[in-house]
């Protein structure tokens, strides 16, 4: 995914725990570890702000964009080409 998550950047700049963070911002510890984990769809504004409110930061502190790997699009191209062969002709 291109938008990198670095809340565990600033848990450990703040010395924070997880549960901690999760319990002043107001979310469960589960979806905050989806949320740092990268595997958030979506994140609230005011989620966000939140965040940066209790971890005293700006939110391109917690987020930002990485390019596509040109690598890893290969790979996944690749993959779907095999795919799409297996599906057209099964064995």
């Amino acid at each position: 995914m291109p938008i990198a998550v670095d809340i565990d950047v600033m848990l450990a700049r703040r010395k924070m725990s997880v549960g901690e963070l999760a319990e002043r911002v107001g979310i469960t510890p589960a979806n905050l570890a989806v949320l740092k984990n990268g595997r958030a769809k979506a994140v609230r504004f005011a989620t966000l702000a939140a965040l940066c409110e209790v971890l005293e930061c700006q939110p391109g502190d917690l987020l930002r964009w990485e390019a596509e790997d040109a690598a890893t699009e290969e790979a996944t191209a690749e993959e779907a080409t095999a795919e799409e062969a297996t599906v057209a002709h099964p064995e």
